[in-house]
């Protein structure tokens, strides 16, 4: 496939941006992760990337790595891929296992508690539940009876007649929706349970703890990765969590 070395690098970045932090479920290059992209003539590609600190979880971190390899070993005109993690406390175990195609397993004999396909999945389901709340929220946003909705099956949810920000929501929850198996409703539980009408409050307070964490951690990994590398980034109306760190760290310097 002949082509230029912009398109190839546009095809990577693209690549890229649907692999997602396992617990923040927000694209990497979105997260700011990706330090550098560079393709050779033939079609070996060399990926780098960065976390929010040193100490970062070696599950997460390795996951991501491998997810980068993969969905960019994709591209059809890829030859070869290498990912490198830069400044971890665990970057010969990562970089070295993802090299050689390991499980995070193999990589980490001792520490390892789950392979990378159980990891994959527990981190998954929370992203399913994140994206489900903010579906179901936005159709009682609408008006849309929960008696309805909480009924139809895949094909009756695709058929649901939503807005443009609501078809974005059902797109995104289909995409993670069959991680659950179950039943075959298209709106169930982590477990692949029924989601009852009745108690749907109940269910949506539980299933949005899922969703203030990862907003929280979002926003510390933000601050953190700012602070660490001192990234330039344009500043919002209000402060966020890496300029009160920033004024921390300033305050804690001064004899």
């Amino acid at each position: 496939m002949n082509l230029s070395l912009e398109a190839r690098t546009r095809a990577v970045r693209a690549a890229l941006d649907q692999v997602t932090d396992p617990e923040l479920d927000e694209s990497v290059v979105e997260l700011g992760f990706i330090t550098g992209i560079d393709i050779a003539e033939t079609g070996a590609v060399d990926i780098r990337f960065r976390l929010p600190t040193y100490w970062c979880a070696a599950n997460f971190s390795y996951l991501m790595a491998a997810d980068m390899r993969d969905a960019v070993r994709a591209l059809p005109w890829v030859a070869s891929v290498a990912v490198t993690l830069d400044e971890h406390m665990f970057i010969d175990a990562i970089n070295d296992g993802i090299a050689q195609d390991k499980d995070f397993v193999d990589a980490f004999p001792t520490e390892a508690g789950n392979d990378l396909a159980s990891i994959r999945l527990q981190f998954g389901l929370k992203a399913m539940e994140r994206r489900q709340e903010a579906l179901l929220r936005h159709l009682l946003a609408a008006g849309h009876d929960p008696v309805a909705f909480l009924s139809l099956d895949i094909a009756g949810l695709e058929a649901l007649a939503l807005d443009a920000a609501g078809a974005a929501l059902r797109r995104r929850y289909l995409e993670r929706r069959d991680l659950a198996g179950g039943l075959p409703r298209a709106l169930v539980t982590s477990g692949g349970e029924p989601i009852m009408h009745e108690t749907l409050p109940v269910y949506l307070r539980h299933i949005s703890r899922v969703g203030l964490n990862a907003e929280f951690n979002g926003a510390l990994c933000r601050g953190l990765l700012a602070v660490r590398y001192a990234t330039p980034a344009a500043l919002p109306a209000e402060p966020e969590l890496a300029d009160f760190m920033r004024q921390g760290i300033a305050q804690t310097a001064r004899p």
